[in-house]
């Protein structure tokens, strides 16, 4: 396949055939095809890294094809195979089975060499997390988890271990991208009042109590995510329980912690409590996009320091997604959202469009940024199986319902090198398309059928909306200010505030009577006649003595 050319692969239904490009933009095509040339169902499918070799399983045996011309690679006699991966210069397939006491030493993890079929090792892997060997992108290292260690492998030698690192209970890893020096995200969970911890290593230096090169502990983990940026220079960690003891969460409870190789730690500090929905690093690796908060949920986009840079406000949204390239973010809602889903343009924060997809339980990226895909799979929704693929505009290029009978259980896009299709201007007018868009309709309060017949009267929300907001110094007009000139002002104003608290008020008078006497007499303007009256006083005053 051509390097200016993007397939859309789906599997499903009881037929399969190979189709032509049903749709052209600029100077690639997408492609819809059916996964291979097999009508038998299919048990699981995956794409090489860069896209050249595809593979399925059918009940009998594991195919490995090129999808430029459909040429049979290699074929394994693995009818039982649940779940297959490629590495990622394509030398090795790795394959798992269902794990039973039955099977011979419990071996159901397979590694094959692809070009002569020819099976390296036989692993057990009872559990379908962290299946698959977790390799760097040059293949000089493949590391595993057994049991309370972490088994490296050298050049795809796996008949020696290299190096292993011992750390009691460990439950999870995470493997940096990219080649050399490769690091490692390790999670050990909390026990007896002790707290949980990540922490980060540069193989091969895992001895020594300076060995880490960062360390971050936190309490209330039951499990965690770890998400490394493309770089390889921080780490995102996000923290669950699976029960929310306060009982204001039907989610758990969700932290999210930062972890930098140059040691920095941070717990990210979120302006509204409720779940954590979805985090996503940006392809440049200088921010990340957080959606969390009760619904109507928050999305904010933070720096390596953990500052907001931008807040878009509140909305109807569980997912954020970044494009190939980095210039556009999706925010979406889907699952037992309506589907809604605002483009934002990331270098001006400004919105291209806001469009709708109904019953979608998957989304994807084309690798050229430019379209994505929606689709309604079976066994997560069993009806209005079918798929939409847009232009980030929100036009609608193509649409597929499957068959009555039928069912759609898998999207993939064909995956490409990075570097494949350079960053394009970002349009705001939608891409002409004969289908038309589908915007999202404006939402609208509940009304009884009884006074549907009657004016609509001014009511108030259940929640009030957010704007965004620009959080970047000097955005919104104001001049910036350096540290030590921010930290004066503050200064400043907690002095004019101290002092004004510190101000003794005015008493009030006390009498009355002497108040309106004094202005009765404030009130005569004629010297004269002042005199006259106090005279008249004294005279008085002697008559009574």
């Amino acid at each position: 396949l051509s390097p200016q050319a993007a397939c859309l692969w789906t599997v499903g239904g009881s037929q399969s055939t190979w189709g032509e490009p049903t749709q052209t933009r600029g100077e690639h095509c997408v492609c819809v095809r059916v996964c291979g040339r097999d009508c038998r169902p299919s048990r699981c499918v995956t794409f090489s890294t860069d896209g050249t070799l595809f593979g399925w399983c059918n009940g009998q045996n594991v195919s490995i094809v090129n999808p430029s011309d459909g040429a049979v690679v290699s074929t394994f006699d693995l009818p039982k195979t649940a779940l297959l991966e490629f590495s990622p210069l394509n030398n090795i397939l790795v394959t798992w089975q269902l794990y039973t006491s039955k099977r011979r030493r419990g071996t159901n993890l397979q590694l094959w060499e692809l070009r002569s079929g020819r099976l390296i090792k036989a692993l057990y892997q009872k559990k379908v997390e962290s299946w698959c060997p977790s390799w760097s992108e040059d293949e000089k290292i493949c590391v595993r988890i057994v049991n309370n260690e972490l088994h490296f492998y050298e050049d795809n030698d796996f008949d020696s271990i290299a190096n292993k690192l011992h750390m009691q209970k460990v439950s999870d890893f995470a493997l940096s991208p990219g080649g050399q020096p490769s690091k490692v995200a390790v999670y050990v969970p909390g026990s007896k009042g002790a707290p949980s911890f990540v922490r980060l290593y540069q193989y091969p230096a895992f001895g020594g109590p300076t060995a880490a090169l960062a360390n971050k502990s936190f309490f209330k983990a039951d499990r965690v995510m770890m998400q490394w940026n493309k770089k390889a220079s921080a780490v995102l960690v996000t923290a669950s329980t699976e029960v929310d003891k306060t009982g204001a969460s039907y989610y758990g409870e969700q932290t999210l912690h930062y972890l930098g190789v140059n040691g920095e730690t941070a717990l990210v500090q979120l302006s509204k409590n409720g779940p954590i929905y979805d985090v996503a690093w940006s392809p440049s690796s200088t921010e990340f996009c957080v959606v969390y908060g009760f619904m109507p949920a928050k999305a904010t986009v933070f720096n390596l320091k953990c500052d907001p840079v931008y807040d878009f406000g509140t909305g109807p949204r569980n997912a954020a997604y970044y494009s190939p390239q980095g210039h556009i973010l999706i925010l979406a809602g889907f699952g037992n959202l309506r589907g809604q889903m605002e483009v934002w343009d990331v270098k001006n924060y400004k919105q291209v469009s806001k469009s709708q997809a109904p019953d979608a339980t998957h989304f994807s990226w084309c690798p050229d940024g430019e379209h994505i895909v929606t689709a309604t799979c079976s066994p997560r929704l069993r009806v209005s199986n079918g798929y939409k693929i847009w232009h980030y505009t929100g036009s609608v290029l193509q649409k597929w319902d499957v068959a009555a009978g039928s069912e759609l259980w898998e999207v993939r896009w064909q995956s490409l090198p990075d570097g494949s299709f350079p960053k394009r201007p970002i349009k705001y007018q939608a891409a002409p398309s004969q289908l038309g868009s589908t915007q999202a309709p404006p939402t609208q309060a509940y009304r009884p059928p009884a006074l549907r017949h009657l004016p609509a009267t001014p009511s108030s929300k259940l929640h009030e909306d957010e704007p965004p907001q620009d959080l970047r110094p000097g955005a919104s007009g104001e001049k910036s200010l350096s540290k030590s000139a921010l930290k004066n002002q503050r200064k400043r104003e907690a002095k004019k505030a101290a002092k004004q608290e510190a101000k003794p008020e005015p008493e009030p008078p006390t009498d009355p009577a002497a108040v309106s006497n004094s202005q009765s007499e404030a009130s005569i303007g004629d010297p004269e006649v002042e005199k006259k009256i106090k005279n008249l006083k004294k005279v008085k005053a002697g008559l009574f003595l």
